[in-house]
């Protein structure tokens, strides 16, 4: 007689929640990617918005980024995803839409730290707006590791 038993179906580890957020991968690249886009945010703003129509989109990018990353961070640490599938699915949409969102921030943030080189105030200018293109760099490569690090699990 066959046997009733059906082979083991692979199961998808659990979401994490609490303090497990910090140490789990790709989860544990929220918290790093909210310190460096802070940084992009203050940087730039410490420029007092020196090419507007540049650093205008770098502050939007940044600063959206920040507020719904600190969210979807709050909402994994409280667990309000109870283990639910469709958190991946929105935790990679989100990673990959903002990682290509802060690449095109981080290359207008790189010209407008060109264009600072020949501003009056052109050293602390040109030395803020160079941190800020590379925390907008590094910001953007944190994003690209968690997007993609959702599939590797």
């Amino acid at each position: 007689m066959a046997s009733a038993c059906n082979p083991a179906a692979p199961t998808q580890p659990a979401l994490p929640s609490g303090p497990a957020v910090f140490k789990t991968i790709p989860y544990a690249f929220i918290l790093p990617e909210i310190l460096c886009g802070t940084w992009v945010w203050i940087l730039v703003a410490a420029t007092s918005v020196s090419f507007p129509l540049l650093q205008g989109w770098v502050m939007y990018v940044s600063l959206s980024s920040c507020l719904i990353s600190l969210l979807l961070l709050l909402s994994y640490i409280f667990g309000f995803h109870k283990n639910s599938e469709n958190w991946k699915v929105l935790d990679s949409l989100y990673h990959g839409t903002t990682a290509i969102l802060y690449m095109s921030a981080a290359v207008l943030q790189a010209n407008a730290t060109i264009n600072s080189e020949f501003h009056p105030r052109s050293p602390l200018y040109y030395q803020l707006n160079s941190a800020a293109s590379f925390f907008a760099f590094i910001t953007t490569f944190l994003y690209i590791l968690h997007a993609f690090s959702i599939y590797y699990q």
